[in-house]
């Protein structure tokens, strides 16, 4: 079996941790550097009084599966439909708002009934893993002259292994936009930056069930906390006062631009209420930069960040 022989398809669920069935010609999903895992892993290990100071073997009691990798941030054939990574954000605790023929916006949401699971296939060379009631956590990577990427993690419940032919998946026919003319700003200040990184800090629990198969109940998203950092070129303090405003606890606007020029593939990321939380010094090609940490909070509800596609 060869390892880059794989295929990923992602699904949403109508009901939690029912198998969506994913087909390959709507529901595949290009992930670089994908791989799984077995998660919460329980062992029962018996300890009777014997003559043998060996162990007995240990029980299998129930286990999760894990997923992670790479997914491009590509939008999609038209302004107004939903692009191909949009089934990351839903498993991640985003709403999603599509106005027709204009956008699609993804922003995080609290209320537990409006989270979406995913079921996932993971067709690996002749293996196909089966995962039900997936739920995600999320960071993003936006790296000079490299296409945006969200680095997604699923947990889920494992429902079976098999012996299977790989599919013939259909993939988005949208090429992703490498970050260069990016006009991105801070607190309405265009900082030279080279990378913006953010993790949604989604707050997995996976209660124990006596009831369920795996020993686990629902996979639920309790809590997030956003931060991130940018490395924008060092200024004088006449210019932009970094330092001052992390000490004064400044509330500012972080907003990348819009990324790309072609209708339904263009992405802009918005924060309307970041607060940095450290500074640090470092360089970019002998060239000084602050390594500014933030932290980013709500303006209006459920809105400290705000992406979309147009």
């Amino acid at each position: 079996m060869l390892d880059k022989r794989s295929v990923i398809l992602v699904k949403d669920e109508s009901t939690y941790n029912t198998d969506s069935t994913p087909v390959a010609g709507t529901d595949a999903l290009l992930i670089e550097d994908a791989k799984w895992a077995f998660e919460g892993v329980k062992m029962y290990q018996q300890k009777p009084v014997r003559p043998s100071l060996a162990l007995l073997k240990p029980l299998y009691a129930g286990a999760l599966i894990k997923l992670d990798g790479k997914v491009e941030l590509k939008g999609a054939s038209a302004a107004g439909t939903v692009p191909e990574c949009g089934k990351i954000f839903r498993a991640a605790g985003f709403s999603e708002t599509v106005v027709a023929v204009t956008s699609v916006t993804y922003k995080p949401v609290s209320d537990p009934s409006l989270h979406k699971s995913s079921t996932v296939y993971f067709y690996d060379d002749g293996l196909l893993l089966k995962m039900t009631g997936c739920r995600a956590k999320i960071s993003f990577q936006f790296n000079v002259a490299a296409a945006p990427m969200a680095q997604v993690e699923f947990t889920g419940h494992f429902v079976s292994v098999t012996d299977v032919t790989l599919p013939a998946p259909t993939y988005a026919s949208q090429l992703p936009v490498p970050l260069i003319n990016v006009p991105f700003t801070i607190g309405s200040f265009a900082a030279v930056i080279s990378k913006l990184d953010f993790d949604m800090g989604n707050e997995l629990v996976m209660p124990t069930s006596i009831a369920a198969t795996d020993g686990y109940g629902t996979v639920d998203i309790v809590g997030r906390h956003l931060t991130g950092s940018f490395d924008p070129l060092r200024v004088s303090i006449a210019t932009k006062d970094f330092i001052g405003q992390w000490r004064a606890g400044t509330s500012l606007a972080l907003d990348t631009g819009v990324i790309g020029s072609v209708a339904g593939n263009r992405l802009e990321v918005t924060m309307p209420v970041v607060t940095y939380t450290n500074v640090g010094r470092a360089n970019r090609s002998q060239f000084g930069t602050f390594d500014m940490k933030f932290h980013a909070a709500e303006s209006a509800g459920d809105d400290e960040v705000s992406i979309v596609f147009t």
